[in-house]
């Protein structure tokens, strides 16, 4: 434990980086990755992701590879779930695995010095899991406690309502957690099998930042992840999202009802992708000058807040949001919410607008490159979402480049009234479903 903490010191002694150089590494066996070195400190940062996640989940195994990724760190190699965590934090390092519908990932931070034993320990948890019965037993209640607490939350509720609207049979139409029926119907076998569809080198993505050279980084690789399948599972593939204009009530006793609502967006590589984040965050920014925030809760004091993004998947792309209000005044907050969308269609934003948001977005970016874990999961999150390198630095140009025309020109593209659905969790006043 004492170890752990002095690394996560380290972590929070890094300055904030405006600047990121990086390089491309290619290691002797083919494995391509990121990397900015940053010798200053005596540690490492390496994220892993494989493309794919609990979208690869065989017909009727849903939540295997949710299962398996929490099982990864439960004992690999000759060291069962406890000897494996003293190993861990005997060396000062820290691993984390998670599911998404999109990728498995695998975060490491661990010290220059304990370098090659930490590899070492990682690459038994990549290859050569355990799944041990009684560890097989304890993660599976684990993700069933989770199962059942988020068939009572209005928010989650909300969402899978919304997935199951869009996507119907695609992965994305349902939980990749599966349900509690799948999931206790889930061998070992079928973890197993999980494991070889999703941790394969033909989906992989690499960021390494901190104290190491690509002539190490390429060597560490090769060590690490050879002995990997070299391809995995089949992955599924793109999907439109099937959002017609319309409510959806799901009765739920609470006293606030959640709304969540979308339509379908832009794909990353759009060439209008960046007029309609800036658009986008006009209307449903996190900050209080956004015209949702604006409307529904400082003038009418309906909602605590009121957010709208472009929600980008690896096989879809929506512009969703969500507010929460009271049951009583539903009604009024989901006729508020049409009525901006159509504005927002019509008229699209003003010149101040423009500035304001374009000043935001512009100053805010340098912000996130914040310690080496978050350049690592930034880096390997623009390679999976098809940048290059220099996007860091052109970034805000791409923003800036936004003019008043082209805004209002994407502005009336992307908001559609017609195609905008709503979800609403819970006893809705004036509120009830339509088509």
């Amino acid at each position: 434990m004492f170890l752990r903490a002095t690394l996560a010191l380290l972590l929070l002694a890094l300055p904030a980086r405006a600047e990121v150089q990086v390089q491309t590494v290619t290691s002797p066996g083919g494995v391509t990755a990121w990397l900015v070195e940053e010798p200053s400190i005596p540690f490492v940062a390496l994220e892993l992701r494989f493309r794919g996640g609990t979208s690869l989940d065989a017909p009727g195994k849903r939540g295997a590879v949710n299962l398996m990724t929490g099982l990864i760190e439960e004992g690999a190699g000759d060291l069962d779930a406890q000897a494996f965590a003293e190993a861990r934090d005997a060396l000062a390092a820290d691993f984390r695995f998670g599911a998404s519908r999109d990728a498995v990932s695998v975060s490491a931070r661990f010290l220059t010095e304990t370098r090659d034993q930490a590899i070492d320990l990682l690459r038994q948890a990549l290859i050569a899991p355990r799944f041990d019965d009684a560890a097989v037993a304890r993660v599976r209640a684990q993700v069933l406690a989770g199962i059942r607490s988020d068939a009572r939350d209005p928010d989650v509720l909300a969402s899978r309502q919304m997935d199951a609207i869009a996507y119907g049979d695609h992965p994305y139409g349902t939980p990749g957690d599966g349900s509690e029926e799948s999931v206790a119907a889930l061998t070992r076998d079928d973890i197993l099998a999980a494991h070889r569809g999703a941790l394969a080198r033909d989906r992989l993505y690499v960021a390494a930042v901190g104290d190491i050279s690509a002539a190490d980084l390429g060597l560490l690789l090769d060590r690490l992840l050879a002995d990997l399948p070299a391809i995995g599972a089949p992955l599924p593939g793109p999907v439109v999202p099937a959002l017609t204009a319309g409510v959806t009530v799901v009765d739920y006793p609470t006293p606030q009802a959640v709304a969540a609502f979308a339509q379908p967006g832009l794909p990353l590589d759009d060439p209008d992708y960046f007029a309609a984040y800036l658009v986008t965050e006009v209307m449903g920014g996190g900050g209080f000058g956004s015209r949702l925030m604006t409307e529904l809760r400082e003038r009418r004091g309906l909602t605590y807040g009121a957010n709208a993004w472009l929600a980008n998947a690896d096989l879809s792309a929506e512009l969703a949001g969500r507010f929460a209000t009271s049951n009583a005044t539903a009604a009024q907050a989901v006729d508020l919410l049409r009525a901006e969308w159509a504005r927002m269609a019509e008229q699209g934003i003003t010149a101040e607008e423009l500035e304001r948001t374009r000043t935001y977005l512009t100053g805010a970016y340098p912000l996130r490159f914040d310690g080496n874990a978050q350049i690592a999961r930034i880096l390997v999150g623009m390679q999976m979402d098809g940048r290059t390198p220099d996007y860091i630095a052109t970034r805000n140009d791409r923003v800036n480049a936004v003019t008043l025309d082209q805004a209002n020109r994407v502005a009336a593209r992307l908001f559609r009234p017609d195609a905008l659905r709503i979800v609403v969790v819970g006893q809705p006043e004036g509120v009830g479903s339509t088509n």
